[in-house]
């Protein structure tokens, strides 16, 4: 059995809309949600839920933060996935690079462009493909989304495709 460390800091892919205001937001995490409707057969996963923020609005200690845990996490747990807002994750990524803390297990940090709540969303995809990168790829730091997995450093959120690249 795997194990794998969870950790949800907000983002898109958590956001939920509220019919009164019309608006999109983090109030609630459903990341359980999404995971039961997933077969995780050989897998326990643990989540911490971290904080739930629109990327946007983390600052750099959210981001040390964020880096610091789940860099920890790695020597507890067979990997680490964080699921993060995508306009700031690249920020996150590189920041885990430079903790000072050994990253013994991968850590994929993963999110969506588009809200778990709406119809046309990527977030299931991009959580299972986070999953399944997990346990593939060696220790390291890793986005997981749109049917690739890119190693940082160098990786960029690609505003025009709407998805992340190599730099």
């Amino acid at each position: 059995m795997k194990r794998i460390a969870l950790i949800s800091t907000g983002g898109t892919i958590e956001k939920t809309y509220d019919e009164l205001s019309g608006v999109l937001h983090n109030e609630v995490s459903i990341l359980d949600i999404m995971l039961a409707r997933l077969d995780l057969r050989g897998v326990s996963v643990e989540r911490l839920q971290l904080m739930n923020k629109d990327s946007l609005e983390m600052s750099d200690d959210d981001h040390a933060l964020i880096a610091a845990t789940a860099c920890r996490a790695t020597q507890t747990h067979d990997g680490v996935i964080v699921v993060h807002g995508t306009d700031r994750l690249a920020a996150t990524g590189e920041k885990m690079l430079l903790v000072g803390e050994p990253i013994l297990n991968p850590v994929i940090l993963t999110g969506a462009m588009r809200p778990y709540a709406l119809r046309n969303t990527d977030a299931i995809q991009n959580l299972t493909e986070a999953l399944c990168a997990v346990q593939l790829v060696d220790p390291g730091v890793y986005v997981a989304m749109h049917n690739q997995v890119l190693a940082f450093p160098g990786v960029t959120k690609d505003r025009e495709n709407g998805t992340f690249s190599k730099a």
